[in-house]
């Protein structure tokens, strides 16, 4: 198998198993509804657990933009191949999230709020507020990928890596996901997102487009931001990408706090 194709299986895995949960959860006539924020962590956490067992081998299994890009900028992943990631990252997310849409099938009728079915797909702000929602995912972000390279730096017992990446996505979730779901990977938004946009999903209302920008460039942003500072820190490397970096994402802050106060979504 390809690295391509061990992202794009690895990722669509990652939102079988993500998505699922949201699907149950939300959907009325699950067996799984109302099963709390707690469970859903959880098997996200698992979700990515079972995607890294999965690919891990074959691609590195990042399944996340994010992760790939700040990577690339620590210098541990070469940029010519961040573009053939990012893609099979997509398009297995958008597979994935297709997949649980056939797989509850018939729950989509019964469901009547447009919101909740979006809510399966993608995130949303608990609160809308531009700034707020940017940076939470920032910060989501940036943990994630400070904790990856924390996880590498350890020496573990063959195979229990995944598992510690899985208890790092839980911990993030518990912690940090109330504000907006904690997107913390732009394929797993958006790719499911395209899928609610294309699929036939009784009654599904709009997709949100307006606010969909943010859980892309927030993980991108926090996670470059995560990858710098741990280079910059841990390995005592402050080079001209650090500043790049911090330069970019004040940008995009002060550009989502003039934002924040018309709201346009």
């Amino acid at each position: 198998m390809t690295p391509f194709m061990g992202e794009l299986i690895g990722t669509m895995i990652l939102i079988v198993f993500g998505a699922g949960i949201g699907a149950g959860n939300s959907l009325k006539g699950s067996y799984s509804n109302n099963s709390g924020w707690i469970v859903v962590t959880i098997a996200w956490g698992l979700a990515v657990t079972m995607g890294v067992f999965a690919v891990g081998s074959i691609s590195g299994a990042h399944l996340n933009p994010a992760v790939t890009i700040a990577l690339a900028i620590d210098g541990s992943f070469p940029w010519v191949d961040v573009p053939g990631y990012i893609f099979a990252q997509m398009i297995g997310a958008i597979l994935g999230a297709t997949i649980v849409f056939l797989h509850y099938l018939p729950h989509w009728k019964g469901t009547k709020d447009p919101g909740t079915k979006l809510g399966v797909f993608a995130t949303g702000p608990a609160i809308p507020h531009t700034f707020s929602n940017l940076l939470s995912e920032m910060i989501g972000t940036f943990i994630l990928v400070l904790g990856l390279l924390f996880i590498g730096a350890n020496k573990f017992t063959e195979g229990l890596n995944p598992i510690a990446v899985g208890l790092l996505i839980v911990a993030i979730g518990m912690s940090l996901g109330g504000t907006t779901g904690y997107a913390i990977n732009p394929a797993r938004d958006l790719g499911p997102r395209i899928a609610h946009f294309i699929l036939p999903i009784p009654g599904k209302g709009s997709s949100n487009w307006g606010y969909a920008w943010i859980p892309v460039v927030g993980p991108i942003l926090g996670g470059a931001l995560g990858a710098v500072i741990y280079k910059a820190l841990f390995v005592g490397s402050l080079t001209s990408s650090f500043w790049i970096v911090v330069a970019v994402s004040l940008v995009f802050l002060l550009a989502a706090f003039a934002m924040s106060k018309k709201q346009a979504y």
